[in-house]
């Protein structure tokens, strides 16, 4: 797949300070005391998930009206579009908003890796042991 030209950076502010998401939108999430909802990425196609990243109203309304992802960061205090430095972008296929408002599911094209560590997702090789035989209930 070709790779769109990336569209300028928009500068980083602070959460909150654009909220200017649709309001009919910003009324159904339900943020976390630093205003943030958990942002789950998936590819559109496979179901595969890719990623975890955080949005606020801003970061939500630029990925909605944009077609790329952004996310805030919560480390550098600062919104990032997935790609800029990079060059392994999402294309938003598609968002939904979970039962409680508190998670959102982004579908997307992934150009590249997802994860920043160069792996096609950031749950590659990080399995966790888990007992995953136990009798269906009522079975």
């Amino acid at each position: 797949m070709p790779r769109n030209p990336a569209p300028a950076a928009e500068p980083s502010v602070p959460p909150g300070a654009h909220a200017a998401l649709d309001p009919r939108i910003a009324q159904l999430l339900t943020k976390d005391a630093s205003g943030l909802v958990a942002a789950i990425v998936q590819q559109h196609d496979t179901g595969e998930v890719l990623m975890l990243g955080w949005m606020d109203e801003e970061a939500l309304r630029r990925t909605l009206t944009t077609g790329r992802v952004t996310f805030w960061s919560r480390s550098r205090r600062e919104y990032w579009r997935k790609g800029d430095t990079s060059g392994h972008i999402q294309l938003v296929r598609g968002v939904a908003l979970d039962c409680d408002g508190d998670a959102l599911l982004v579908r997307v094209e992934q150009v590249g890796a997802a994860c920043h560590t160069g792996t096609r997702t950031c749950f590659d090789g990080r399995d966790i042991p888990a007992v995953t035989d136990l009798a269906t209930p009522g079975g």
